[in-house]
Parts: structure tokens; sequence; C-alpha cells
């Protein structure tokens, strides 16, 4: 096995570097990196950085994240998704509740599947959310 430490980050794919870092700056209120260049731009989020990368960077072409790849932890699912609306970002569908959290789908500018989620119930360890 390998020594696998912690994930560094998570290549979010962009057509438009432009448009998404103006997303994920704006509109979800990440920190831009400071060391971010016009050709690798990150955002940190407190557990792992956000890399936008675009087609040329990524090997077999541009396709977007399935649903559930990034996941923000949010302290009001039903307040973020009203945010997020009249910013103008489409939520898919309902609030889903599992009974331990819940959730929303939504789109970045590219297409990506993003979600917020919101834990309530403690961990099976005990451990509060």
């Amino acid at each position: 096995m390998i020594d696998t430490q912690r994930v560094d980050f998570i290549g979010v794919p962009t057509k438009d570097r432009e448009r998404a870092a103006a997303f994920y700056e704006q509109t979800l209120g990440l920190q831009r990196n400071p060391n971010s260049t016009d050709d690798w731009v990150e955002f940190e989020t407190g557990s792992v950085t956000l890399a936008l990368v675009t087609p040329d960077q990524m090997l077999g072409g541009f396709g977007t994240l399935p649903w559930g790849t990034i996941v923000f932890r949010v302290p009001d699912v039903e307040a973020a998704k009203k945010k997020l609306r009249e910013a103008g970002v489409e939520v898919i569908g309902e609030t889903w509740d599992s009974g331990e959290c819940n959730g929303a789908p939504f789109k970045d500018p590219d297409g990506n599947g993003l979600m917020l989620h919101h834990r309530y119930a403690p961990y099976p360890d005990g451990r509060q959310p």
C-alpha cells in the first residue's frame, strides 16, 4: 500500500476559468488561494483545495463532475438554496432529508454537480456535527 496522508485538492473542470472563479469566489464565498495564477486557480474550503482545471489540463478532455463529488457544508440548507437561487444558480429538485442530514444538489456554471449539506444528528460514534 502507499502512504496516503490526505486529499490535497480536487480538480474542478471548467471551460471558462474566469467565470468559474467568479462563481466559486463571489457566489459560494470561497477564499481564493493567494498563490493562484492565471493558469492555476485554487480555492480553499478549510478541508480541501478546489483547483479550477481547463480541458487542456485534463487527460481525456472536458467532462463535468457527477452529483455529490463536491459537497459544501452549510448551517442551513434552505437559506443557502434561497441565496443561490437569488444569484441565478440552478438548484436541482427539492431538499432531501435522510433523518440525519439534509441537502440539495445544484450546478456550477459549467454543469458540475455540486451539493449543499447539513448534518443535524450526532455521528454514530457520538460526535456532534
